[in-house]
């Protein structure tokens, strides 16, 4: 799927994966905001499941965007 299917499959709370990424179990979820943290209101985010079994926030690059190899994640 291209990047803009991924990003509505995150909406539905799914997650998604580039089929071209090489690190085990990684792949991209949408932490939805609301919650306060310092006082502050956060907002939505899209994060992601490192190797490391850590969650990080994730921005998309140039390639991700253009990318046509997203997959669902079960």
């Amino acid at each position: 799927m291209n990047f803009g299917q991924a990003i509505e499959v995150l909406k539905q709370g799914d997650k998604v994966a580039r089929a071209g990424w090489n690190g085990k179990g990684m792949y991209l979820g949408l932490c939805e905001g609301g919650g306060f943290r310092d006082g502050y209101r956060t907002q939505d985010f899209i994060y992601m499941k490192t190797v490391q079994d850590t969650i990080v926030p994730w921005l998309a690059s140039q390639t991700d965007v253009l990318a046509e190899d997203w997959e669902f994640i079960k």
